[in-house]
């Protein structure tokens, strides 16, 4: 497997957290940025820059518009979940919309998330 750190990545990676979606500032503003465990924005993981991720939960957090559910994105969203699945990740993949219309259950959803990796053995 691939090294888990693309450096060629870093530029991008940079100007998405500078250009930050509206449901992504949300998340990382009213929640993220003071949960508990530490939380990145815009992580270079192999081939991909995760929207969010806690190294030490193991969890990768995507929010997804709604062009993910269109013209073959969803089998790019599954091959990118096994690739992360294989470092072991815990990826949790959340509409743009339930961010909008149900921020609460996300939080809650993010936290129970965290909560049950870190309670494994090897959390």
């Amino acid at each position: 497997m691939q090294s888990k750190h693309n450096q060629q990545l870093v530029p991008i990676a940079k100007k998405l957290r500078k250009e930050m979606t509206k449901e992504e500032r949300h998340l990382w503003y009213d929640f993220l940025r003071r949960y508990p465990v530490r939380f990145s924005r815009q992580k270079v993981l192999g081939k991909y820059i995760s929207d969010f991720y806690c190294a030490k939960a193991k969890l990768v957090i995507e929010l997804d518009g709604s062009q993910h559910y269109k013209d073959g994105n969803m089998e790019k969203d599954t091959e990118r979940t096994a690739f992360l699945a294989g470092y072991g990740l815990t990826v949790l993949r959340i509409p743009n919309s339930e961010v909008n219309k149900n921020f609460r259950g996300v939080c809650e959803l993010i936290d129970a998330a965290c909560k049950q990796s870190l309670s494994q053995p090897d959390g």
